[in-house]
């Protein structure tokens, strides 16, 4: 196993600790035993195109993350889609000037300090993810995806798209026909998150909805937490409409509020709904 290490000066406020909390009450998605007590977010990933297994270390120092990777495929590649789904590539030394346009906005970041939305590892897994959770708890699609990587990834890894296509597996409905779908998709490039960066977040949802069995819905979670686009509106997600109602009054929409946000839109799309998170948690005491 090969390593990299590189250093990449981030732009605008980031806190890795916010994050690390963040990805653990928020995101489906498994980090490494031990993150975060050491100030440390490790992380085991499919690379990207090639779709080897890769491992990462990632370290603030000051205003600079330290990122190490680790595997057999193409670092290069690997270290530039942690950037990616860490947020770290995003120039945000606009977005503490979204918080003086909106008031909601600058409790949020208060609340937030530093906050970076981190997303899926990449689209083919975000898309996987809408595939397993649909009509489920999430409880019971964690258990599905976690079967899976044990069964089918690489030591921690979701298992790669050439392996998914190929397994016949006994999930609920039409789901192990979707999740193929998804695995053929991947491979033809049709979820490469560079290529869904570099157009309008419609025009990238409209392409991830030409596979099978992914709706409106899931297109949003794919282009943005998947891909991980930093300024794109999810229009058919009930609960950050809830939250909108909650926060703004119930006559306020997105559309009312939204433009004040760019060129942010998921970035307050996703703290207002880790506020969400928050609150109904501490309602109703469950933990996180």
């Amino acid at each position: 196993m090969r390593s990299h290490q590189l250093t990449v000066e981030v732009a605008g406020p980031w806190s890795l600790e916010t994050g690390i909390a963040f990805w653990e009450g928020f995101a489906p998605a498994r980090l490494a035993p031990r993150s975060g007590r050491d100030g440390v977010l490790r992380s085991t990933f499919l690379v990207e195109g090639d779709w080897q297994r890769a491992e990462t270390e990632v370290v603030q120092q000051g205003t600079a993350a330290r990122i190490l990777v680790r595997g057999d495929g193409d670092l290069d590649a690997a270290a530039t889609q942690v950037c990616r789904f860490l947020s770290l590539d995003v120039d945000a030394r606009g977005w503490p000037e979204v918080a003086r346009r909106d008031p909601v906005i600058a409790e949020a970041q208060s609340q937030l300090p530093g906050l970076r939305p981190c997303g899926f590892h990449s689209p083919y897994e975000a898309a996987a993810w809408s595939v397993l959770s649909q009509r489920l708890r999430i409880a019971q699609a964690d258990r599905l995806r976690n079967d899976l990587i044990d069964r089918y990834g690489a030591e921690g890894a979701f298992p790669a798209p050439d392996v998914l296509r190929r397994i016949e597996l006994d999930l609920p409905g039409r789901k192990t026909e979707y999740l193929h779908a998804v695995a053929a998709a991947a491979l033809d490039g049709q979820l490469d998150a560079a290529a869904l960066r570099s157009v309008e977040p419609a025009r990238a949802m409209a392409t991830v909805r030409e596979i099978k069995g992914l709706g409106p819905f899931a297109a949003e979670l794919v282009v943005i937490r998947g891909a991980n686009a930093p300024d794109a509106l999810a229009r058919h997600e009930h609960r950050l409409e809830a939250e909108i109602a909650h926060r703004y009054g119930p006559d306020r929409t997105l559309d009312d509020i939204a433009d004040a946000w760019r060129p942010f839109r998921s970035w307050a799309s996703v703290y207002l709904r880790a506020l969400r998170e928050e609150r109904t948690h501490e309602i109703s005491g469950r933990p996180r």
